[in-house]
């Protein structure tokens, strides 16, 4: 371990201690305090902050198009990959101080593998027993980190239910992809699988009177699932609509967890769409058909869950529609290496 450094974030007026060899993001998880983020990998930005005071910092690998380098020169970072070497004073530039404050400290745990069966021909619904510790507190929306047995690597996935004791999750398969190719081969029940968590900021807003507007598309159906199997459990009844983009009907799955949601959530309607195949639903990309089908959502909070090209259609679109930036909730699904993501 290296020398501990203070870093205070602004306006928020939070402290923390970052240890050298922890980016500051990690340092802050640890110590319960969630930061806004999304990939950890220094690729989607969500974390890009502002250093205000202090410039001893390096950066691991991340993307010039996350992070420019004129305005890693002008003081920005990406907190994912940034290692203080002193103390610091960072402004945050996206945050929410209720979620900051209410922030989880991630934990390890070892969890025994309960299923893993196909949901579509690409994705697995992966089930999985905790055993040490026996429970992880999460918020829906959430997601862990998985270690892959041999390599120091890991990969992001989202939790799809809303239990501490079993977890669960949808993970597309992509060929070659480094923890695609070990659970489509390796992984049975029985197994035991190491995770790290929880992590996002995915989670439900507390706004009993505002309308909801869920975007999700491939595995994206993960978090959105999870949050939809809390309002039902929580009784919340605030008027929701889910639009979830597929190709094939062979690309569908929960559909019917997610019909059969609209008896317990009264105001809730699932919107399924194919952008590749006739039927007699939906047809087109799912941004084509919620601009079809949505007019003015002044007002409402939006998440939205999937590949970024998705994810970026739809933030632009619900913007044009009426949903203020600070109410579109996302989670873009980047990609790690080789073709794959959570």
């Amino acid at each position: 371990m290296g020398d501990k450094h203070k870093i205070r974030f602004e306006p928020v007026g939070v402290e923390i201690e970052a240890d050298e060899d922890q980016t500051i993001l990690r340092a802050a998880a640890e110590q319960g305090v969630m930061l806004m983020h999304g990939c950890k990998e220094g690729q989607c930005a969500a974390c890009k902050s502002f250093i205000l005071d202090g410039d001893d910092v390096e950066h691991d690998r991340y993307s010039t198009f996350a992070l420019p380098d004129f305005e890693k020169e002008e003081g920005y970072t990406l907190l994912c990959r940034a290692h203080a070497y002193e103390d610091l004073t960072i402004e945050l530039l996206n945050y929410d101080e209720e979620m900051i404050r209410s922030g989880l400290p991630i934990v390890q745990a070892r969890a025994e593998v309960v299923s893993n069966d196909s949901v579509t021909h690409d994705m697995r619904h992966l089930v999985v027993r905790l055993l040490e510790p026996s429970s992880l507190k999460y918020f829906p929306g959430q997601y862990v980190d998985f270690a892959i047995p041999g390599s120091e690597e890991t990969r992001s996935f989202s939790m799809a239910g809303t239990s501490e004791q079993v977890l669960e999750f949808v993970i597309k398969i992509y060929p070659g992809g480094l923890f695609s190719q070990f659970l489509d081969t390796e992984v049975a029940v029985g197994a035991q699988l190491e995770i790290t968590g929880p992590f996002g900021v995915f989670t439900l807003r507390d706004a009993p009177d505002t309308d909801l507007i869920f975007v999700g598309g491939g595995a994206g159906m993960a978090p959105i699932l999870g949050l939809l199997r809390s309002m039902a459990e929580r009784g919340i009844d605030r008027r929701a609509t889910f639009y979830y983009g597929a190709r094939r009907r062979r690309d569908l799955c929960f559909d019917q967890e997610l019909s059969e949601l609209a008896s317990r959530l009264p105001d809730f309607r699932y919107v399924p769409a194919l952008s590749d195949e006739d039927w007699d639903g939906e047809s087109g990309l799912i941004t084509d058909v919620v601009r079809r089908l949505e007019h003015d959502l002044t007002g409402a909070d939006a998440y939205v869950c999937g590949p970024p090209p998705m994810v970026e259609a739809a933030f632009e679109l619900l913007a044009a529609l009426g949903v203020a930036d600070k109410r579109i909730f996302f989670d873009k699904f980047t990609t790690t290496g080789e073709a794959e993501d959570r």
